[in-house]
């Protein structure tokens, strides 16, 4: 599990970037990073790409910080997995240092990148959109590392203390949510789960809206702000059996959607009501992926896990082609990057080298003379000898767009329809599973 939260950074660039790299945070500066830039000459590469911004906006740059679960990561890891999030997020498009910090209890990354793109030279816009960008990105990458992750929803808004205290179950918030789960089943209406709530000693506040408060807590909780299960029309439809759950399957466009295991599901243990919707539900999906197969010509199990496979290859395929693209793209990005600015200061580099006075020119002039030769050691390092045009890159650029957008048709295509298959090929399972397990409680019966 990782919690991200992130901020503006208007002033101190540089004291923020020095924070972020102390040697005794980062082990010894083995846990520092950067794209785009050195780490040690950041803040002087971040304003020269802010200062060829049309909208420069008014903030330097942004600090994201990526907090991790104790004991669930390794700071190599940590540091890896936000690599992946810092160049998913910011597409290879932005300058940026990222370091891990293992001070703490917790591990956790701080990314600060520029404000502005040295690809397009446009203002970063900061947004709830952007946010939850970044969050589900975070958790899935976190998923894909075997990490735990948030059920969205259900701890929207928690900072990194709360989320701790969550998972080691102290929290107020997951005492209460346990004691409404406890008492909920025996209650006949919300009245009798307050009382019941005030018999285990807590305090209830009426209002607009219902609050609770533990005999240690300083502030009331509102029994909404734990989760759309809890709300109080949720409370009482859920008392009275009727509840349906936050993740009841969406029927759109007629999709086949995977049959619901009933007999283990949590929700049909609790509601009638869910029960009989999950049974006629059940029976749709069981009708419709018989008609996929029909209509597909798929007459066997083999045909169809071969049909599964072709399309799940189909999908695989464009998008290992996708990061490739993407891959060489943030590269050519940099190149351009870095010559543009060798482009630009070579003629006052080579004043500078060929003067006399070498102390009086680099008093004036030494943040230009430090990109300069930033830009020079970058080049080499990306095999950018001899300098490619900028035409060149730029007609590249263009035919990998061009080629990326192909691909992306074509892998939209390949996930809906393995996503179908798989739907379908798990239904079918599920069907075969039930007389299995039919007869096999029917001899136990007759034994």
């Amino acid at each position: 599990m990782a919690v991200t939260k992130t901020h503006p950074i208007k002033s101190t660039l540089k004291a923020a970037i020095d924070y972020i790299c102390n040697p005794e945070k980062t082990d010894g500066k083995l846990l520092v990073s950067s794209y785009g830039c050195a780490a040690e000459t950041a803040d002087i590469e971040f304003s020269w790409t802010r200062c060829h911004a049309i909208d420069k906006g008014t903030n330097l740059g942004r600090h994201l910080i990526q907090a991790f679960q104790p004991g669930e990561v390794t700071p190599e890891q940590a540091h890896e997995i936000g690599m992946e999030l810092a160049k998913e997020i910011l597409g290879g498009k932005y300058e940026f240092v990222l370091t891990t910090h293992i001070d703490k209890d917790h591990v956790h990354n701080h990314l600060i990148f520029n404000a502005v793109s040295f690809a397009d030279h446009k203002h970063y816009h900061s947004n709830k959109r952007s946010y939850h960008d970044i969050r589900r990105t975070s958790d899935r990458l976190c998923k894909e590392h075997g990490l735990s992750v948030i059920i969205p929803g259900q701890d929207k808004g928690k900072s990194y203390i709360e989320h701790q205290a969550t998972q080691n179950g102290t929290s107020y918030k997951a005492k209460l949510k346990a004691a409404i789960d406890r008492l909920l089943p025996a209650c006949s209406n919300l009245e009798e789960l307050l009382r019941r709530l005030q018999r285990e000693g807590y305090e209830i506040k009426r209002g607009k809206y219902i609050s609770a408060r533990a005999p240690d807590q300083e502030r009331f909780t509102r029994l909404k702000t734990l989760g759309v299960d809890y709300t109080e029309e949720a409370l009482a439809a859920r008392i009275a059996g009727r509840s349906r759950p936050s993740h009841q399957p969406k029927q759109r466009n007629g999709k086949i959607s995977l049959l619901i295991d009933i007999q283990n599901n949590i929700k049909a243990q609790q509601s009638a009501g869910f029960t009989h919707w999950a049974k006629l539900n059940n029976l749709k999906q069981a009708a419709k992926t018989m008609n996929f197969l029909t209509e597909h010509g798929i007459s066997s199990y083999g045909e169809l896990e071969s049909k599964l496979n072709a399309v799940s290859a189909r999908r695989d395929t464009a998008h290992a082609e996708i990061k490739r693209i993407e891959s060489r793209s943030a590269e050519l990005a940099l190149v351009m990057k870095h010559a543009e600015t060798y482009r630009q200061l070579k003629p006052l580099y080579d004043r500078y080298r060929k003067s006399n006075d070498k102390e009086k020119l680099l008093r004036g002039h030494e943040s230009e003379i430090i990109l300069f030769e930033a830009a020079a050691r970058e080049l080499k390092r990306l095999g950018a000898v001899p300098l490619p045009t900028t035409e060149s890159m730029k007609t590249e650029l263009a035919t990998l767009s061009a080629e990326k957008e192909r691909l992306l048709a074509e892998y939209k295509t390949a996930r809906t329809e393995a996503q179908e298959y798989d739907t379908v090929k798990q239904n079918v399972d599920a069907l075969l599973t039930v007389p299995k397990e039919q007869e096999q409680q029917r001899r136990h019966e007759l034994e």
